[in-house]
């Protein structure tokens, strides 16, 4: 009896779908480089198990520190054979702001992979 719900269990497993197991988007890595009259590029590694159109790293948002999103950079495609990978965006940054934080989203969890928080180098 234990035999076959062992195998109800892993034959159940293999038919899941690939989506099930491609887990959160993680941020990696971040650079922030200021160009300026409080404008930053920031460049945000991530990486997540893309299957395809089904579920991938959708989007990527930087909070200020009180969690409120101050830059957002959708992600328009999978990235199923580029990973981990990078993408920037150019956000206004207000000169009380000391220290962001980069969060990631996937079409399947939405939010709750590793976030990455970077001092925000002000002149």
């Amino acid at each position: 009896m234990r035999f076959i719900q062992l195998t109800l269990i892993v034959l159940s497993l293999l038919a899941a779908p690939a989506t099930l197991f491609a887990g959160e988007a993680d941020v990696v890595d971040v650079t922030i480089q200021s160009l300026g009259n409080g404008k930053f590029r920031i460049n945000a590694t991530l990486r997540h198990a893309d299957t395809g159109w089904d579920h991938y790293a959708d989007r990527w948002d930087v909070l200020d520190e009180q969690g409120n999103v101050i830059g957002v950079r959708d992600l328009a495609h999978p990235h199923v054979n580029e990973q981990p990978f990078t993408r920037s965006v150019t956000v206004t940054i207000a000169s009380t702001i000391k220290t962001i934080t980069i969060r990631a989203n996937d079409s399947v969890h939405e939010l709750g992979g590793a976030t990455f928080d970077m001092a925000v180098p002000h002149p």
